[in-house]
């Protein structure tokens, strides 16, 4: 399961290489968002991004897109009666076995799990 003390949300409000890519990201994590894109957006090379984003913000860029994809994941799966492969999509996903492993990887709950306990909570 994911750990979010690793994760420094801090770092985005501290560097504006950083803020840049969560804003881009904000607008665009439901297309295809590659480590080259979003170095680009830092005005930074892909390995030197990839270093100074995996340093400053406690995960790997790759780990915290998805992170952020299942959060919007949740939430929609809060607010709306979207099925679970509408919502994967939503959110980014291609596929919706990656997405179930990711969602479970990041919450410790499958989507339809985490859905059930929305609806009947304890």
């Amino acid at each position: 399961m994911f750990e979010e003390e690793k994760l420094n949300n801090r770092a985005f409000d501290y560097y504006i290489r950083l803020r840049k890519v969560r804003e881009y990201v904000g607008h665009h994590y439901s297309d295809t968002v590659s480590l080259g894109q979003a170095a680009s957006v830092a005005c930074m090379e892909p390995k030197s991004f990839s270093k100074f984003f995996r340093q400053r913000v406690g995960v790997p860029f790759h780990f915290w897109l998805t992170h952020l994809r299942i959060c919007e994941a949740k939430k929609l799966i809060r607010a709306s009666d979207d099925s679970i492969t509408e919502i994967a999509h939503a959110v980014g996903f291609e596929d919706l076995r990656t997405f179930e492993r990711a969602f479970r990887r990041h919450s410790g709950l499958s989507p339809r799990e985490f859905k059930k306990s929305i609806l009947s909570p304890l």
